[in-house]
């Protein structure tokens, strides 16, 4: 069990890092993945893009009958996500063109939902059509950075073919966890370790020890911070394949990756944290009603914290970073404004390199601009904060000024269950 928590900590640390300081890494699709897999000889199934109905019926003309459709979204949970026509499930097994067609029509064009996307949902423009593979055993395979041990881990199951979370509610005793060293790669005695705890006949070995290396190549090579395939096919004779992937690469690779990072599906990413990074701001959208316009990841953090310590939830937070200007700060306002769900704005910042008083004229600004409709807190402290302040009073804007953390939190949550 503690080697199952190990694992599901380590599959979870990436996307809540992303969540909370927005690095935005780089997904690929699954058919990028895959072919990056194959580039480097770990089998596949072969497969074909789909952007129309008409496509859909040609690949599986080349490929089947009997084929699987696999919606093109980035992201876990795509098994049990829904379309908004009703059908289930974002990876359909058919047996003859006619379905396909049926089905690809429900798909494409259709918004899908899930878990761990948002509540909008995502809209399908591509389908990824596959040859149907034959298995005996699906298997689980992670490869990805273990922060707390500051090393490269390998997590993997016989059990796979399902999320991993549905894999350790199910059968968390066949989730293992292997450390190994970055500079040392895939040695022999990791597979060995690696094998027996597994229990894998002598052919799996080998073949799953070549599937070790060329991820391994993938994650050295190309600065990836987690690398999944699930599931890995076992057949009879000992043959691993990849039926599908997910790969996830360091944001701060982009100069070092750019033919990778060319490949970003800007499409499925929030607008809103696009548009804020044009402007040198970090903006991250969350489920609540209350916004919040900080300086700085860490008071972003608490911030977000101490307003569901009060029983509220944030909507979104705008980190303006520590150099912001009055120009950033007004475009940081427009951006969480738009946000129809907020129904009260909390503005926290510590006056450092940004001085409180910029702050309180780009309030202002923004109210003049924007007209502003829900209760405000402000809470400014540090460099010109009594400045700041002062400007605020004398603009006569209705704010909510507090001077308290806690009080600030408590205040704006009761703003947002009174609007």
């Amino acid at each position: 069990m503690a080697l199952c928590q190990m694992s599901l900590r380590l599959l979870r640390m990436t996307p809540k890092y992303a969540a909370r300081v927005q690095t935005r890494p780089l997904s690929l699709h699954e058919h990028e993945s895959q072919k990056l897999l194959s580039q480097l000889g770990v089998p596949v199934p072969r497969g074909q893009l789909a952007r129309s109905v008409t496509e859909v019926r040609e690949a599986i003309d080349k490929l089947g009958p009997k084929c699987v459709i696999k919606a093109q979204v980035l992201g876990r949970g795509r098994e049990d996500g829904e379309f908004e026509s009703g059908l289930r499930g974002g990876v359909q097994a058919v047996e003859k063109a006619k379905q396909g067609e049926s089905m690809a029509s429900e798909m494409l064009g259709s918004l899908f939902r899930r878990r761990y996307s948002s509540p909008q949902g995502i809209r399908v423009n591509e389908l990824y059509i596959t040859e149907s593979v034959e298995s005996e055993w699906n298997w689980y395979l992670a490869m990805m950075i273990d922060r707390e041990n500051y090393s490269p881990a390998i997590v993997i199951s016989k059990k796979g073919g399902r999320d991993i979370d549905a894999i350790a509610r199910l059968s968390p005793e066949s989730i293992f966890t292997f450390n190994f060293g970055l500079s040392k790669g895939i040695t022999s005695d990791l597979v060995s370790e690696i094998s027996a705890r597994l229990g894998t006949s002598p052919r799996e070995t080998k073949n799953l020890e070549h599937v070790l290396q060329q991820i391994f190549d993938i994650f050295s090579k190309r600065d990836a911070t987690m690398l999944e395939i699930n599931p890995l096919a076992c057949s009879a004779d000992g043959t691993l394949t990849s039926i599908g992937s997910r790969f996830v690469f360091d944001n701060a690779a982009a100069k070092r990756q750019a033919d990778l990072f060319a490949l970003r599906d800007a499409s499925q990413d929030v607008a809103e944290e696009l548009e804020a990074e044009k402007h040198g701001l970090v903006y991250v959208k969350m489920d609540g009603n209350i916004a919040n316009v900080v300086n700085g990841a860490g008071l972003a953090m608490a911030t977000n914290d101490a307003i569901g310590f009060q029983g509220g939830a944030s909507a979104n937070f705008l980190d303006a970073g520590g150099k912001a200007t009055k120009e950033t700060m007004q475009q940081a306002f427009g951006i969480i404004t738009r946000d129809k769900r907020v129904r009260a704005i909390l503005v926290n910042i510590y006056g450092g390199l940004t001085r409180c008083d910029m702050i309180a004229e780009s309030i202002i600004g923004a109210a003049d601009e924007l007209d502003i409709r829900v209760p405000m807190v402000v809470r400014l402290q540090g460099t010109n904060s009594e400045k700041g302040l002062q400007l605020l009073e004398e603009a006569k804007l209705g704010l909510y000024v507090e001077s308290d953390f806690g009080r600030a939190a408590q205040r704006v949550v009761e703003l947002a269950e009174s609007a």
